[in-house]
């Protein structure tokens, strides 16, 4: 008896206590929210739409809402891309009703489609390399929500690249500055597993862009990773992007311009293929741009010519005899001596 009247007293002391604390609980209201009201459902009609940088590009998103009768003006959309990292999103586009706003690289360049009553659909225009990548459009009707995915895809070529200083002088921040200057911008992992599924067999590990480091192998041998392995993309995993040094493979999409060897009467040195360049209204080509017009164009040429980075590269399409006779590819005649008089010159005249 005398336990049961502690404990009661103990219970009332605890109440008063929590009373007390938490006085100011009475002035807000418990919403009650009712599961057979109106339900909000996200759909995308494809899971991979694929464009090319300068293009343009609908991200399909649907919203549907069972039991409702009339539309909220304060529904909202929402449009995001998401990272390696994916703790961190990118803003991309947010609308409510009339309300509508674009961010970063992507301002002026996206809308709704809004082709239909219920169409959150994105377009976004004049593509960049940087596009590429997973984007979630996310609707959001008072207390719901739903989320979609859908994937952006482009067309291009991934090839592996290191500098004049020769292999394994790139740490990550250098790879992303290499490949920019070759027109290009660093290869993730699916761009580089299509690329072997497609033949590319290289046995320099480089940077991807989520930060890992890998190389494609089609032909297993002794010095890249044995002999009697299987054919894949090795994985040397996360690597310290400060410290660790390393190739890239680039990826490159198509341009708006014109990318040609430019006949002229001698050979060349570095300079003199910058200067006639420049003479003929166009500038000394990237790396990226022989091997988009080799990928998407079929450029063929067998004269080994300059490009900007120093290095001597010629494309071919249709091998032949002299000319790359087992395969089509873009050969490398390396980083001569700038001032050697023996090479063309390869071009790009840009389009406004």
């Amino acid at each position: 008896m005398n336990s049961l009247l502690f404990l009661g007293l103990v219970s009332l002391s605890l109440a008063d206590n929590f009373d007390h604390a938490y006085s100011d609980l009475e002035h807000y209201r418990t919403i009650y929210i009712s599961e057979n009201g109106p339900r909000l459902s996200v759909v995308m009609e494809q899971a991979k739409v694929v464009s090319r940088r300068g293009g343009n590009v609908t991200l399909p998103c649907k919203y549907y809402r069972e039991g409702a009768t009339a539309a909220n003006p304060k529904l909202r959309i929402k449009w995001t891309k998401l990272t390696s990292d994916y703790l961190k999103e990118v803003d991309v586009f947010v609308a409510m009703g009339f309300h509508k706003k674009s961010y970063g690289s992507f301002h002026g360049r996206v809308f709704l489609q809004e082709a239909g009553e219920n169409d959150a659909s994105l377009v976004i225009t004049e593509l960049t390399l940087e596009d590429y990548g997973k984007y979630k459009c996310e609707v959001i009707d008072g207390l719901e929500d739903d989320t979609g995915v859908v994937a952006l895809d482009l067309e291009g070529v991934v090839f592996p690249y290191f500098p004049r200083l020769g292999r394994y002088n790139l740490n990550f921040h250098d790879a992303e500055k290499a490949c920019e200057d070759q027109d290009a911008a660093v290869a993730s992992f699916d761009q580089l597993y299509d690329a072997w599924r497609g033949g590319l067999d290289w046995c320099n590990a480089g940077w991807l862009s989520d930060g890992s480091v890998q190389y494609p192998i089609t032909k297993p041998r002794e010095p890249c990773g044995g002999k009697d392995t299987v054919p894949g993309v090795r994985n040397y995993g996360l690597r310290d992007k400060e410290k660790n040094r390393y190739d890239v493979f680039c990826f490159t999409s198509n341009y708006r311009g014109r990318f040609y060897y430019l006949i002229h009467p001698t050979k060349l040195t570095y300079d003199e293929a910058v200067q006639a360049c420049r003479k003929d209204g166009a500038q000394i080509a990237k790396v990226g741009q022989m091997y988009a017009a080799w990928k998407l164009l079929g450029y063929d040429r067998c004269d080994a010519g300059w490009l900007a980075d120093g290095s001597v590269r010629y494309p071919i399409s249709r091998p032949r005899r002299r000319c790359s006779p087992t395969e089509a590819a873009v050969r490398f005649s390396g980083f001569p001596d700038k001032k050697h008089k023996l090479y063309g010159a390869y071009c790009f005249k840009a389009y406004n």
